[in-house]
């Protein structure tokens, strides 16, 4: 596909807040508009239904579901594989525990148990050591939440021998494994590791459609055929049963197909600018902590805030992520000519 067809059109705004900000293309548009539907409800929109038993053959699962969002899949995950009173082991920056507004304690009733990881990313090591004991008095350990890659980790990836590592320790103390694949397709290109790998390691996973890949809405649970039937009455519950949802499982479907090669691009265009970022005498950043799309920099003089307001000022749209730290997230409506006017914009307020 040729670049301007995925171009809606330039304009001035770099929006680099993240990669939930793109719009559907002209493309997707016409496979939305072309899509076979029925109400899915009653489990007879065809689209989805065909998306559903794609993405699960994909990634080594029986069944799989679509949901509205991510947090709904992490959710009715959560639910699915726990009672409750449980507790969850996941790292301190994991989406769940940040971002999902205290959903486990609403909806399932269960507790989170954050231990400090490396940049989002658990070990066996300290997953045995955030186990508890068994006593009535104590939580009881039922699950690890993994996320690959990591948002606030900065886009951080498991290795295939660290999932491994993790799903042997998960055995051996009988505990279910949830992966929030939020960002999967990136982690995918940045570790070779194939999509059906995940299937081994996870009882249930998220993925979602509508990040990187550009799709408007949308994720998929994947677990078991059992689980899924019991998900699929957990999102009736929730509020998450639609109707002719293949309009949305169109454009996911689209995403995958015709987005997924590009994510590399966005890859390449992240460790481009935190070289930049890295000459900039006012900006520090970990070149070797750049792997997929997300950058997350720190600010040696100014708040975050300050640096945010100064690009703003450019029309180029970053997000804080702490009192001196940065998050730029780049994605396939970001050009190299775009990448370039963001590179002299450091350059001129940094540098």
């Amino acid at each position: 596909m040729k670049a301007q067809n995925l171009q809606l059109q330039h304009h001035q705004m770099i929006d680099l807040r993240s990669d939930t900000v793109t719009k559907p293309t002209p493309e997707m548009r016409n496979a939305i508009a072309a899509a076979r539907v029925g109400d899915d409800v009653f489990q007879a929109d065809p689209t989805v239904n065909a998306l559903q038993k794609k993405m699960a053959g994909l990634f080594g699962f029986e069944a799989g579901l679509f949901v509205p969002s991510g947090v709904m899949a992490n959710q009715i995950s959560l639910k699915l594989l726990t009672d409750p009173g449980d507790e969850v082991i996941i790292d301190e920056f994991g989406h769940i525990f940040n971002y999902e507004t205290t959903s486990a304690a609403i909806i399932s009733s269960i507790q989170l148990r954050p231990v400090q990881g490396s940049r989002g990313k658990l070990n066996a090591g300290l997953i045995r050591k955030a186990v508890r004991s068994g006593q009535d008095m104590e939580p009881h350990s039922k699950m690890i939440a993994l996320e690959n890659s990591t948002n606030k980790g900065g886009g951080a990836c498991y290795s295939a021998s660290q999932l491994k590592s993790i799903r042997s320790v998960a055995n051996e103390l009988d505990l279910a494994v949830h992966l929030d694949g939020a960002r999967i397709w990136n982690a995918m290109h940045a570790t070779d590791i194939e999509a059906e790998f995940f299937g081994n390691i996870a009882d249930t996973m998220s993925i979602c459609f509508s990040k990187g890949l550009g799709a408007p809405v949308g994720s998929m649970i994947l677990s078991t055929k059992e689980n899924i039937r019991r998900a699929r009455r957990l999102r009736k519950m929730l509020g998450g049963g639609m109707r002719q949802i293949g309009l949305l499982a169109a454009a996911a479907d689209y995403a995958v197909q015709h987005h997924w090669p590009l994510l590399k691009e966005d890859h390449r265009r992240a460790k481009a600018l935190a070289e930049t970022i890295d000459s900039c005498t006012d900006l520090t950043v970990d070149m070797d902590a750049v792997k997929t799309n997300i950058l997350i920099f720190e600010t040696k003089k100014e708040s975050a805030k300050t640096v945010v307001d100064k690009l703003a000022q450019r029309d180029i749209l970053l997000v804080p992520f702490g009192p001196h730290t940065v998050r730029a997230t780049f994605h396939f409506l970001i050009s190299d000519e775009d990448l370039a006017i963001v590179q002299d914009a450091f350059k001129e307020l940094f540098g």
